[in-house]
């Protein structure tokens, strides 16, 4: 440290100061923040022996300490942030914070205005104590539409959607919050989120 040996672990290592190790400069690395494009199959865990992990998209360098704020199941494509940062992390999954988070969703089905209007209202879900809080439900066409939830339940949209006698055949997540999933990045690539991102 500053040209001097030291093993005081406890040392207070501050900007002004130069460290090496083997004469080689360390430097800090901050917090980090990805958006990634999550492909079909891919799982948000880090080992899985069925399917490929999404941290396998990423550099080997970039993996450490990383976590996923807000999983996708394997059949869903889409939005998924990353962070080493755990306050930001939990401000994007706790539901006290109730991030929108929005979907785009195909049917096997078409969807009526009946059922649609329950989905919008809150719903009973099959295992839960309480409904589902409101959502916003804008229907494209009869098997296709656009919806925001404010939770994240265990599979909530599937689940939603089976509630009403319906299926969901495909599931696109693009936006968490403010932050939306940059129509720039194709499947299975990522980017390190802006100042502006960050701060939703």
């Amino acid at each position: 440290v500053n040209g001097e040996p030291c093993r005081d672990a406890s040392r207070h290592i501050g900007p002004g100061d130069e460290v090496r190790l083997d004469e080689q400069p360390v430097i800090a690395v901050g917090a980090r923040y990805l958006m990634l494009n999550k492909p079909l199959d891919y799982v948000c865990t880090e080992k899985d022996s069925h399917h490929p992990s999404v941290f396998e998209l990423l550099p080997e360098n970039w993996r450490t300490h990383l976590h996923i704020a807000g999983r996708l199941d394997a059949d869903t494509t889409g939005l998924v942030l990353l962070t080493t940062d755990g306050d930001w992390s939990h401000r994007i999954t706790s539901p006290n914070h109730a991030k929108a988070k929005r979907y785009h969703v195909s049917l096997a089905e078409p969807l009526g205005e009946a059922d649609a209007e329950m989905l919008r209202n809150g719903i009973e879900l099959k295992n839960e104590k309480n409904a589902t809080r409101p959502a916003e439900l804008t229907l494209t066409d009869p098997t296709h539409c656009q919806l925001m939830i404010r939770e994240g339940k265990y599979h909530q949209v599937k689940r939603m959607f089976a509630a009403v006698g319906n299926r969901v055949i495909t599931l696109h997540r693009d936006a968490i919050g403010s932050i939306g999933l940059d129509p720039e990045l194709a499947p299975g690539s990522w980017r390190e989120l802006s100042d502006a991102e960050r701060h939703l």
